[in-house]
């Protein structure tokens, strides 16, 4: 029995047990995705986020 979520009529989420709303749509899983530290792909996402300019090291520095 997992926690399930849904977002109801007025945009707000609404948590059940349950894996279908009330409308009949699927709920969605409320827990994050689980971590793994033996990261497959880390290399890929740091190459995209040099290649992009998003790297902290490339963003101007904060102003406090």
């Amino acid at each position: 029995m997992y926690l399930q979520f849904y977002i109801n009529e007025n945009g707000d989420k609404v948590y059940t047990t349950k894996k279908d709303s009330p409308l009949g749509l699927a709920t969605q899983s409320a827990h994050p995705a689980r971590f793994s530290p033996d990261d497959k792909y880390s290399r890929q996402r740091v190459l995209l986020k040099k290649r992009f300019g998003l790297l902290p090291i490339q963003q101007p520095p904060q102003k406090y």
